[in-house]
This record gives C-alpha cells, structure tokens and sequence, in this order.
C-alpha cells in the first residue's frame, strides 16, 4: 500500500517486506509445531503415565499408548508390570538360633494408585519402602516359629503369615503383593545335623513299627486259619458214624464190580465188611 504525504510532498510504501513476512510466517508455524509436539506423549507398554504440572502431580495416570495432553504438563512412567525381589537375610528363629533365609517377593504397583506412589513415595519406591518392610515381615514371621519346623513342614505357614502382612501393608501404599516364595532355608551345621539324625530315628522306628504291625496281622490270619481247620474237623468228625462207613463201604464195592478193570476185591471182615483191593 502506498500513502502520499502532501506536507513532505513523498510517497511513503507501508507495504511489509516479503522477507520479514516470511520469517513471520515461519516462525508462527515452527511454534506451533513445537506447541503439538510439546501436547504429544507416549506410554510405553507395561507402563502408566503420572502427569505433572510444574511440579504438582495432578492425579491423572494415562495408560499405555499415544495421548494429547496439556503441553505445560509433563508424563513421568510408571512400570506396573510385576517385579522380583530376592532378599537373602539372617533372621533368627523362636529358640533364638540364626539361620539364613532366601526370599523372593512377587509383586506389582496398581495402576489406579500409580499418582500416589509417585508423589508419596517415589519412583525409587523399591529402596525406600518394599525391601524394608520384606525384611521386618521375614523377621516376624520365622521369630514365631521353631527352626526344627522351618526346616521341615513349616515354610507354607510362614510364607502365608509373611505374604498376609506385607499385603495389609503394602495394599495401602499402592501395591499389590502376588506371592512370597521361600527358596532355602540354611541351618547351623549341628543343627541340620542333629535335625537329620532325629528324622532317620524317625524314619526307622516307622519302619520297625509297620514291619511289627504285619507280623502281628500275619500271627492272626494263621489263628483264623487254624481256628478254622479246627472247626471244619470237629464237624465233618461229628458227622461221620459207623453207618455212614458201611454205606460208603457197600457204595465202593459196587463201583469196584462195575469197573473193566481186572481186580481182586476181599470184602472187609465181619465187623464193616468194608472192601479191600489186592491188586490188579
């Protein structure tokens, strides 16, 4: 555009420079790109995003994926995927004796409590609060158990009472405890030794005692029998008289006539006259 300026009798061209228009231009555009990049986050997998703004945690957790949001807000990720903790401890037992105890503690954050983790606790939570408490609950459980028991048929209870208290806990704070697993139990050496020595007796007087448990069963299935051959004698005996000799005498005779076979039969003396064969 053009303005004629009568007092100074000049043209003046207020036109912009298309150079200056440009750079104006340009400058607006890259603003703005870096205003839509600045809105653009990204979650990786297994994560959730705390958002942020100057320093203040405004509760929002964004879950895995792409996302606009506020571009003076910031994303901080947060794994929720579930972790291991190995703790290897020398914690004593009931009786006072010191053993050592292997743990792993299987857990994860919850992911609608991540903002509360993050502004409460930290993202080092794991130093701060979870190794901690495993180790005060381990503690707690073997002190209320014998190391006779722990060696041997105890370990489920105190890994229940261990995973029982941690979850009161740490469900709290924003975790969610999955199992406790009781990987070794490692006794004083006289200990394990004299504990082996006294399941061996075990072992053996169980033995002894099934082995003395058959004999005894062997001893009355051998006075059942006998008891029973008895009673068969005692009947067959009061059932055979001197009638049913000579019947079953007179019976043979007639069976031995009938026979092919060349013989010689002598019929019995005078008191049965039961038959008696010679030969052939």
């Amino acid at each position: 555009m053009t303005i004629f300026n009568e007092g100074r009798g000049k043209v003046i061209d207020v036109n912009p420079n298309p150079i200056l228009r440009f750079i104006g231009l340009a400058a607006a555009a890259f603003f703005v790109v870096i205003l839509l990049l600045s809105a653009l986050t990204r979650v990786e997998s297994g994560h959730v995003g705390v958002l942020t703004l100057f320093g203040r945690v405004t509760g929002e957790v964004l879950p895995e994926g792409l996302h606009i949001i506020n571009p003076f807000k910031s994303s901080h990720q947060m794994s929720i995927r579930t972790q291991e903790i190995k703790e290897s401890a020398s914690v004593p037992s009931s009786e006072g004796l010191v053993m050592n105890l292997d743990t792993s503690l299987i857990y994860h954050v919850d992911p609608t409590k991540a903002a509360e983790v993050f502004q409460k606790i930290g993202p080092n939570y794991l130093d701060v609060l979870i190794e901690p408490n495993l180790r005060a609950a381990i503690r707690e459980a073997t002190a209320s158990h014998s190391a006779n028991a722990l060696y041997t048929g105890e370990r489920e209870a105190v890994a229940k009472q261990i995973n029982s208290q941690l979850t009161g806990l740490l469900s709290q704070r924003g975790f969610v405890v999955e199992s406790i697993l009781l990987r070794d139990i490692q006794l004083p050496l006289t200990l394990k030794s004299s504990i082996e020595s006294k399941q061996q007796a075990e072992q053996e007087a169980l033995a002894m005692n099934f082995r003395l448990q058959k004999e005894t069963q062997e001893a009355q299935r051998k006075r059942i029998e006998a008891q029973g051959i008895r009673d068969f004698q005692q009947i067959v005996a009061q059932g055979i008289s001197p009638q049913l000799l000579e019947w079953k005498g007179i019976e043979a005779t007639e069976n031995l006539a009938k026979s092919s076979n060349s013989k010689i039969v002598v019929i019995g003396n005078s008191k049965n006259g039961l038959p008696l064969i010679l030969g052939q």
